[in-house]
Order: C-alpha cells, then structure tokens, then sequence
C-alpha cells in the first residue's frame, strides 16, 4: 500500500518530481529556509524568509508569510508578502497572494487572487539585440 498525499499522489511521484522538503498541517515554522535545488512543499504555516534556486509549492492548507526569492512558485494556498521568481509564478485556483509579485511569466487560474502589483521585466526581441535594426521600418 502507498503512502498518499492528496489528489492521488503518493511518495513515489513526488521523489520523481525532487521533491526534497515536505511540511505538513499541524506544523508551524517561523524563521528562513533555504531551497537548494528541487521543490519543497509547505501545507502548513511558514513565517520568515524564502530563498533559493528551488521551486516551492503551497498547497490548500499553506499559509505563508514571507518575502520569497526562488526559482518558481505553485499556490493553491495563501501567500503573504513579496514574492519575486526567475522562472513563473502560478496562482491555482482558491490560490491567494497579497503583496508584489516579480516574475517573468504569471499564471493566474480563475478563481486565483492576487492583490498586489506586478512587476515583469521587459521582454528583448532580436531587433532591440541587434544596434541599428530597431530604426527600420517593418513590414506588416
């Protein structure tokens, strides 16, 4: 018999998606945590500091308060602070963020939330790369 952890997953799936810190409901932690590499998944209360080159998941039970700097972010949970990624930020549906987000891509499903602003670095196409062919006209 597996070991399960909501909506059918098990140990094993997540030990294939390197997953390396799991914290479960019925724990509270206040102070900084690291991420390394991989995914840690906080499903309970955290408060402090987040960062790393990591992803971190808070699923529905997750309430984190925190200024986070890591890799990407997946939340179904509550987020509480600024929230600043490298890769995307995806607010699930029931997901809530209240503070700044910065991040190249956002994902926001129906029935997320964010009440905050959003900062997103500018995008640079080959023209803008290139000294001279900005000044061209383009054909439509």
């Amino acid at each position: 018999m597996a070991f399960r952890l909501g909506r059918g997953k098990n140990v094993a799936d997540l030990i294939k998606h390197s997953v390396i810190a799991m914290i479960e409901p019925g724990a509270e932690i206040e102070g900084k945590m690291r991420i390394a590499s991989g995914t840690a998944r906080l499903n309970s209360h955290f408060k402090g500091e987040i960062q790393g080159e990591g992803t971190l998941i808070v699923p529905e039970r997750g309430e984190v308060e925190a200024d986070i700097k890591v890799k990407s972010v997946v939340i179904t949970g509550k987020v509480k602070g600024s929230v600043h990624v490298t890769d995307r930020i995806e607010i699930k549906e029931r997901g809530i963020v209240l503070g700044d987000v910065y991040t190249p891509v956002l994902v926001v499903e129906p029935g997320g939330y964010l009440d905050g602003q959003c900062h997103m670095p500018a995008q640079t196409t080959e023209a803008q790369k290139v000294p001279g062919v900005q000044d061209q006209p383009r054909e439509l």
